[in-house]
């Protein structure tokens, strides 16, 4: 039993490490996070809001090159990134009768 309990924590305490790794790369100072979107894909800001956890969070998107990106920016003044993708949409979405968006 100490034994796998052992193991279950090397596990957990690898993939914990991962994680922060992998989340620290995607971190950073939002003026220098900012001009990366505005420089390397045409993105401007699209809109923003505030999360449950007193972050701001910011949708930046490029109707050049369909490109878009959501920042979280914590109340340490810490942003990182949460979300991209390719393919976007400026303007109201229609929904069909199914409630799908068209």
């Amino acid at each position: 039993m100490k034994c796998f309990l052992f193991g279950l924590t090397t596990i957990l305490l690898a993939l914990g490490a991962t994680s922060a790794s992998a989340q620290n790369r995607n971190c950073g100072e939002r003026t220098e996070i900012i001009e990366r979107l505005q420089s390397g894909y045409g993105e401007t800001r699209a809109g923003a809001g505030l999360s449950t956890t007193n972050g701001i969070v910011e949708v930046f998107a490029s109707e050049d090159t369909g490109t878009w990106t959501i920042i979280l920016t914590l109340p340490t003044g810490k942003s990182c990134l949460v979300a991209a993708g390719n393919s976007w949409e400026t303007g109201p979405t229609q929904i069909t009768k199914s409630g799908l968006p068209v």
